[in-house]
């Protein structure tokens, strides 16, 4: 089955990281986007199905991202990947619906394993 996927961060780095561990384990057409607005522009346009989120970016950061989804009513699945590791962080994105919390950089067992655990493969 091939997956859509959006890689939202700001750093073009992280997002290249994120996207050759998603090459290892998924057939995905993968997009990306450097800021939350863009993310949004890209989830109005074409369904997606799994979104890798960074937190703090410029113009949106990643918490306005997943209130708008919540907000929107938009269908996708939502993986956080950020530095931002306090407890209080992971329980907002958690309570704003995003399916887990990984800290950057990512580790492609890490990843993999959090897609299997939600049937994504």
């Amino acid at each position: 089955m091939s997956y859509s996927v959006l890689v939202c961060d700001d750093s073009v780095v992280a997002r290249k990281q994120v996207i050759r561990c998603l090459n290892g384990m998924l057939d995905a057409d993968i997009c990306q986007a450097s800021n939350g607005r863009e993310a949004l522009e890209v989830l109005a346009s074409r369904q997606i199905d799994l979104v890798c989120l960074d937190l703090t970016m410029p113009v949106l950061d990643g918490i306005g991202v997943l209130e708008a989804i919540k907000q929107q009513v938009i269908e996708t699945y939502v993986v956080v990947i950020s530095a931002d590791i306090q407890d209080e962080m992971k329980t907002r994105v958690a309570k704003l619906g995003a399916l887990a919390f990984l800290e950057k950089p990512v580790k492609s067992e890490s990843l993999q394993a959090t897609l299997s655990r939600f049937g994504i493969r």
